[in-house]
């Protein structure tokens, strides 16, 4: 049986009007539109995880490939938790967008920051995470905040399958040890003045973005204490 290139072309486009050609044309080509650019949104937050993971270690194209697979990601809304004291910490979290606090409560309900969280960070309670047990320290949003996370099972596979990611994770935690214990040494050696200059010094991109009496519990002195700190240091400008 021969069929004309006209039959064929009846087959492939059944309606055949150039403006309902144009029509579906036009609809499948939004589409295609839509998800290239869905696609290259996540393409460019998973870059921006790879770029950080590059500056310490090198992956193959396979390995990374195979770590954005593992990546999930969610907002959270200003307020919410990302791991709440009591429960098991289930990820590891890198901020996109956002910032957050690390803190703890004592006895008499009083918190305390141990920690704050801006882009490109890796936030929550390590030691929660590495052990499966209830966690310590709360981790909260101080705004509309968006994440990539790791689950627990994921992270081990991985740690299994990329030894280089592996010893990327390494050197956070060692950094952040390190910075902890220097934290630590500071608070007995140094007044509360000094710590605050090192602090707006040493991470300037945070100053202004939390409120002064979030600072001072992160320093460990009242907000009253923090604001005659300030004062001094204006009054000392003037002179």
């Amino acid at each position: 049986m021969k069929i004309s290139f006209s039959s064929l072309n009846s087959i492939l486009i059944p309606y055949s009007e150039p403006q309902i050609v144009e029509n579906q044309f036009a609809k499948f080509s939004n589409i295609l539109l839509e998800k290239h650019t869905k696609t290259s949104i996540k393409n460019m937050e998973f870059e921006r995880i790879i770029k950080h993971i590059r500056r310490k270690v090198s992956l193959t194209e396979h390995e990374e490939a195979t770590l954005v697979a593992k990546l999930k990601k969610r907002t959270y809304l200003k307020g919410q938790y990302i791991v709440q004291g009591g429960d098991v910490s289930k990820y590891q979290t890198f901020i996109l967008s956002g910032k957050v606090r690390t803190f703890y409560l004592d006895d008499n309900g009083n918190e305390h920051i141990i920690a704050f969280g801006i882009e490109e960070w890796w936030v929550g309670d390590i030691c929660s995470f590495t052990t499966q047990t209830p966690a310590e320290f709360n981790t909260q949003c101080l705004e509309n905040t968006t994440v990539l996370q790791l689950s627990y099972n994921d992270m081990e596979q991985l740690y299994e399958e990329i030894p280089q990611f592996e010893r990327y994770f390494r050197l956070i935690v060692q950094k952040a040890y390190g910075n902890m214990s220097k934290r630590i040494v500071r608070n007995h050696s140094m007044s509360a003045k000094e710590r605050y200059l090192l602090f707006i010094d040493t991470y300037p991109e945070i100053v202004h973005r939390v409120p002064q009496y979030m600072i001072a519990s992160y320093l460990g002195i009242t907000k009253e204490f923090l604001s005659n700190i300030r004062k001094q240091i204006t009054d000392e400008a003037k002179n």
